[in-house]
């Protein structure tokens, strides 16, 4: 089955008119014979929207409850059975009642999608998820409700509801939109002219983007590589040379000066990875253009101005902005140069800016060959070979007559060795040297330097020509070579050091040390300061050696942003390996703030917990600690009252009523200190060996007669523990299985040894509880279901598995079979290796370290 097609009407507001669009395409397709009905339609009592519900079928909706209160949703199942060519779902963003058969009722309409039904939406542009902080900070409203973009992006068609702030306000004013109580409401805060202004903004961009997207998709499908005009596009072709700043900013005027400009800058680099461009220019270009709002681009390709132009027509670019070529006049007989290249390539509709910069004319600057990429041993012997070698061949010559055809290629043999063994410079010396003695002993006339016939002289241009050549090669091959293995090992050294960085693996600490080593310094420091008049201070140093107070004291810095700089000491690295150190000082940078924000969202944490505990704190002595205390109150003034002459029954309930009051009070407030000894950990267990017959039948005094058993056998060997805190912690179980077991079903209270181990278990056979909520039930302040708040403040549990691991013991929850929950309390036994726990799921055969 096809699937179906989506379509949404988009607003930028409440009552811009979605659902009435929508209602108004209905019957446009019904008139047409198209078979639609109203999945779910919401017209909140706008009487014009209503009116625009006549005469479309409706589909039942679904009921539900919810906390007291009946709602209704679509029900997807009969519109999945009616089986509709298209249905109308309202409000694509809107969050289901719990108990519905989606959470979101886009997924309500993905549904009916997958089934091949067409469906027509609405949505608003505060409503997408991505914008979601956007529209906070316009309208200081956190949007709840949202709807994921590709959803949104998916839908075949997307129609954009447009009206402006005034008139939206209009009619908003008329009471066609809210009821009149809510309108000055409104009015005033977010329906705000700014407000609504910026929401539109957003609205029209979020839908031009989208056109912008179906235009490429168009062009791309149809092949047309044509410039259309329809935005003015401007791309700026860089080389990684100064002046790209200028050709930057002369983009950004030019594209200001049109609607809705864009800039677009590239960087054409060589399909092998090599090139003279500057790292830290070029990422220094990206910046600027990032920041004026364009985008940074790198392609790859050979032929400069053709992949430029390619690029170019491929974004549909209007403009292009280059430099002014810094090549001297005689370099122009290697050819026009890019600029000309792509003004002359350019079609009429593309036009070309050619930007003077302070650095034209002044030499791109050559690759300069040097040897010691071959190294050193093959250096000397490349001089010795191409200065020794064409004199020892002399020798040897002079007393041999091979002709002047195998003596050339005996020297030419001698150049190429040379260039072979030390590079260009060694085989243009043998060239020459080779050149003058084949001139002057081998060629007419003889020990002469002059040259009889013409042939030798063409023999020997080509002799030299063809040494060149080979030398030539042989040093791109070394450069190239040595370009291919330091930029591997520079790409292997940074995914290494991504790697580590992403997964967290890698300290401010350990990444300045790595940095040391890698670079075989004696220091590496991040130095930072607030601004630029303050002083310096260091937030992270390894190594040994003089401590560094400022970056210029440094062998070597490397700035990170404004305020920040990578120094170290040691010696003075060359250019080439500052491109591997700028990426570990921005890495050093990102660990830095990484650590900041831990320690931050850490304190943030201790403070929400403290804030969350106290709050807990004051409603439990707000509610929890004052109904014992009216209780106890009420019965005190009433025997005091000498309006009523109670009888000894009454007067012997009320004293038991204040009895029970202040029992319930003391309990309250126990576990309220203990619980505060626990979080400022002021708990100081005093561990002795005890039996545990001694302790647990004394935990069992505040519960009532027979609503606990206990089964602990006397041949228990024994523990190693606080008395008083397993006593309280033991009692804080049994008080809490009490509460939850049925009165017919007492709680049992067992004992029994495990290897090293004893174990206290308290059985009941209540409601119990789910795996997901075994952890939580020991947090402080929690009750789990639907307890009284009467039941207590929720700390029980929070204080007894606090007690159990002050004495080096756990506490776990499992469940009872049959129905109920057991509490496991497991104890070291006395004489066994300390430190050593059971594991968290219970079993006997598992330990974990305590740390």
């Amino acid at each position: 089955m096809a699937r179906g097609k989506l379509r949404i009407y988009l607003g930028a507001a409440p009552g811009v008119g979605k659902t009435y669009a929508m209602l108004s395409e209905a019957h446009r397709r019904i008139e047409r014979g198209t078979d639609c009905v109203v999945g779910f339609v919401e017209h909140h009592d706008r009487p014009r929207t209503e009116v625009m519900l006549h005469g479309l079928e409706r589909v039942p909706r679904r009921e539900l409850e919810y906390r007291d209160g009946r709602f209704t949703e679509m029900d997807v199942d009969a519109v999945l059975r009616r089986a509709p060519a298209v249905a109308l779902v309202d409000e694509l963003a809107h969050t289901n009642v719990p108990g519905s058969r989606n959470a979101k009722r886009w997924q309500d309409v993905e549904e009916l999608l997958a089934a091949g039904i067409d469906v027509v939406s609405t949505v608003n542009i505060q409503h997408l998820e991505s914008l979601g902080d956007v529209v906070e900070s316009i309208t200081g409203v956190r949007q709840q409700e949202t709807v994921p973009d590709e959803v949104v992006r998916r839908a075949a068609q997307i129609e954009l509801v447009d009206m402006s702030p005034e008139a939206l306000r209009r009619r908003m004013a008329h009471g066609n939109i809210y009821t009149p109580d809510k309108v000055d409401a409104a009015l005033s805060n977010y329906f705000r002219p700014g407000n609504l202004t910026a929401l539109r903004e957003l609205a029209l961009l979020w839908v031009a983007d989208r056109v912008d997207e179906y235009l490429k998709q168009y062009r791309s499908e149809h092949r047309v590589s044509a410039i259309w005009g329809s935005r003015e596009r401007i791309v700026v072709g860089l080389t990684g040379g100064p002046e790209g700043r200028t050709l930057i900013r002369r983009a950004v005027r030019l594209a200001e000066k049109g609607a809705g400009g864009e800039v677009l800058a590239v960087y054409i680099s060589r399909s092998d990875g090599l090139t003279s461009a500057s790292p830290k220019e070029l990422a220094v270009q990206r910046t600027l253009v990032e920041d004026l709002g364009g985008t940074f681009h790198q392609v790859v390709g050979d032929d400069i101005p053709a992949a430029l132009l390619d690029f170019a027509r491929g974004v549909n670019a209007t403009q292009i902005v280059l430099g002014s070529s810094r090549r001297k006049t005689w370099q122009y007989v290697f050819g026009p140069g890019v600029g000309a290249t792509v003004a002359r390539d350019s079609r009429p509709d593309l036009d070309v800016h050619i930007v003077t910069h302070d650095e034209v004319a002044r030499g791109r600057g050559l690759p300069v060959a040097r040897g010691a990429r071959l190294g050193r041993s093959r250096l000397v012997w490349g001089w010795l070979v191409g200065v020794i070698g064409p004199a020892v061949l002399a020798v040897l010559l002079n007393n041999v007559d091979l002709g002047l055809a195998n003596d050339m290629l005996l020297f030419l043999t001698v150049t190429v060795a040379a260039a072979l063994l030390g590079g260009l410079f060694p085989a243009l010396a043998s060239a020459a040297v080779g050149s003058l003695l084949l001139n002057y002993f081998y060629t007419p006339p003889l020990h002469r330097w002059t040259i009889a016939d013409p042939k030798n002289i063409v023999a020997i241009v080509i002799f030299v020509s063809v040494g060149v050549s080979v030398a030539s090669v042989v040093d791109l091959a070394a450069r190239r070579t040595h370009q291919a293995a330091r930029l591997r090992a520079e790409s292997e050294i940074l995914s290494f050091l991504a790697g580590n960085v992403l997964r967290g693996e890698t300290g401010l600490e350990e990444l300045l040390e790595r940095v040391r080593e890698t670079f075989g310094m004696e220091s590496a420091a991040l130095l930072e300061r607030a601004g630029d008049v303050d002083p310096w201070t260091c937030a992270g140093r390894v190594g040994v050696g003089r401590p560094v107070a400022r970056p210029d004291e440094a062998d070597v810095d490397v700035p990170v942003g404004d305020h920040m700089a990578l120094a170290l000491t040691g010696r003075v690295l060359p250019a080439e390996d500052r491109r591997v150190l700028a990426a570990f000082a921005a890495q050093a940078a990102v660990v830095l703030d990484r650590r900041r924000l831990k320690e931050e969202a850490d304190q943030a944490k201790e403070l929400a917990e403290g804030n969350r505990i106290r709050t807990a704190l004051l409603a439990a002595v707000s509610h929890d600690l004052r109904t014992p205390l009216a209780g106890i109150k009420a019965a005190v003034s009433s025997l005091r009252s000498d309006d009523v002459a109670w009888s000894e029954e009454d007067r012997a309930e009320l004293l038991e009523g204040i009895e029970d009051g202040a029992d319930r009070l003391d309990h309250l407030v126990g576990n309220l200190l203990d619980m505060s000894r626990l979080q400022t950990g002021t708990v100081t267990p005093l561990i002795r060996e005890i039996d545990l017959d001694e302790v647990v039948p004394m935990a069992l005094g505040g519960v009532p007669e027979g609503s606990a058993e206990l089964d602990v056998p006397e041949t228990l060997p024994m523990v190693a523990v606080d008395p008083g805190l397993l006593e309280r912690a033991v009692a804080n179980l049994v008080e809490n299985a009490v509460k939850y077991s049925p009165p017919e079903r007492p709680v049992l209270v067992a004992a029994s040894a495990i290897a090293d181990r004893v174990e206290v278990r308290v059985v009941d056979r209540g409601p119990g509880v789910p795996d997901e909520a075994k952890d939580r039930i020991f947090e402080p302040f929690q009750r789990y279901g639907d307890a009284p708040r009467g039941a207590g403040v929720g700390l029980g549990l929070a204080v007894a598995r606090g007690f159990a691991e002050a004495v080096g013991g756990t506490l776990n929850a499992e469940d009872t079979p049959g129905g109920g929950l057991t509490m496991v309390l497991s104890l070291r036994a006395a004489g066994a290796r300390p430190g050593l726990l059971p594991a968290a799921d219970g079993t006997a055969d598992r330990e974990r370290q305590i740390s």
